[in-house]
């Protein structure tokens, strides 16, 4: 709060409450990482590389996205939370891409996104396996986007035509 030079209190009185004040917030963040990332139904493998590589550019982001996963309950949802609603939309749209043979209709929806989003962000929420030391780090993180993309390539191709 001193880099906003406020308060919580000052912060919290104008928002209706700790969830909404998240939920605001969360929303203009989904908004950057959709922007950044953009889920390329004929190419996940490509869209968890993106992912991996913009949340381990902006770790912090990817810190507020979780901490709203683990404090709030699903019942804190609000009328038009932008982030259930993203949710919804690219279930949707990886079940239209089922539907029209560009991904293997065996696999729920939600398993696809729950995967492909897990898989790109494990390294990630994994910070004590990556090296300890800075001369390893980077020849470490720049392997795992291929180890990624491998992966969620082998779970999810393109469903043959």
């Amino acid at each position: 709060m001193s880099a906003a030079k406020t308060s919580k209190e000052r912060v919290y009185a104008y928002s209706s409450s700790k969830v909404a004040l998240y939920r605001f917030v969360s929303a203009q963040e989904l908004a950057a990482v959709a922007e950044a990332t953009r889920m390329d139904l004929t190419d996940l493998p490509g869209y968890a590389g993106r992912l991996h590589d913009y949340y381990i550019d902006h770790p912090d982001r990817f810190l507020l996205m979780g901490w709203g996963q683990l404090e709030l309950d699903a019942g804190d949802s609000l009328p038009n939370d932008t982030f259930r609603e993203s949710l919804t939309r690219k279930i949707e749209q990886l079940r239209e891409a089922q539907e029209a043979g560009q991904l293997d209709a065996d696999w729920d929806p939600v398993d696809i996104l729950v995967f492909v989003h897990q898989i790109a962000t494990a390294w990630v929420a994994q910070p004590d396996l990556q090296p300890p030391h800075d001369e390893d780090r980077p020849r470490f993180l720049a392997a795992c986007p291929a180890a990624i993309v491998a992966a969620v390539e082998r779970l999810f191709p393109a469903a043959a035509n």
